[in-house]
């Protein structure tokens, strides 16, 4: 798939979420869309990311503005997370990786010295016109939260 480019449009995607739904960005135009990746559910640095967008999902939702986080794990797993913490809005998951190729976030990581292929904590900016507005890769997630709403504020 072809790499995404921040002033291009984003080529359409499919992909099983959360709340027995499909969604697809085609279906999506005529909002603007945050697409976050995120590396594992119930990890404290994905919790606390996935529940300052929910903490922040009104202000983004006033900016017409939708949120989708996506993760590699099971639906299953998606389901009990996403209710356990009272998200709002749906999870993809993407065990294949395709949607996680199709925004290039799978990136060589190490953690105590091993090395293994992961996600790297990615968030998307995509406008109304499904045009890719901003992006943010290798994401710390202290104030993060707060200047992707800067961001959709401003388109």
């Amino acid at each position: 798939m072809p790499n995404i480019v921040v002033g291009q449009l984003v080529p359409n995607f499919t992909a099983s979420a959360t709340s027995e739904t499909t969604l697809s960005l085609s279906e999506l135009q005529g909002k603007n869309l945050i697409i976050y990746f995120y590396p594992k559910d119930n990890t404290p640095g994905c919790t606390t990311e996935g529940q300052n967008f929910r903490d922040l999902y009104n202000e983004f939702k006033d900016t017409n503005t939708e949120i989708i986080g996506v993760s590699r794990d099971s639906m299953r797993t998606h389901e009990n997370y996403k209710a356990k913490h009272s998200f709002p809005f749906e999870l993809i998951s993407d065990p294949d990786e395709a949607l996680c190729n199709h925004f290039d976030v799978i990136k060589l990581k190490k953690l105590y010295g091993k090395e293994y292929m992961g996600i790297e904590r990615s968030t998307f900016l995509i406008d109304s016109e499904g045009i890719l507005r901003q992006e943010w890769r290798k994401v710390k997630v202290k104030g993060h939260v707060d200047e992707v709403l800067i961001a959709a504020k401003s388109i």
